[in-house]
């Protein structure tokens, strides 16, 4: 058998409440993580005067994010190397 809660004067089974509450639990965390990403930041608008211009700043930029993901460790080793 099962066991029997009297709640709001009804008689309901410990299954159904275990099932709520696990729907609940569940339901409650996949709506709290949901929602929209965070995006990448934009930085200013380009205002190059010429497409060859405008290339060279992006792949200016382009250099200097991938030596800052690398990180400045071979940079400071470099400095350290000739003491």
């Amino acid at each position: 058998m099962v066991q029997m809660y009297t709640i709001a004067g009804r008689q309901i089974g410990s299954h159904y409440l275990a099932m709520a509450t696990l729907g609940l639990l569940f339901g409650g965390t996949s709506l709290a993580m949901g929602g929209s990403k965070v995006q990448k930041a934009q930085g200013p608008p380009i205002n190059a005067q010429s497409p060859d211009e405008e290339s060279f700043i992006k792949d200016f930029l382009a250099q200097a994010e991938g030596k800052e993901t690398k990180g400045n460790n071979a940079d400071s080793t470099k400095k350290d190397a000739g003491r």
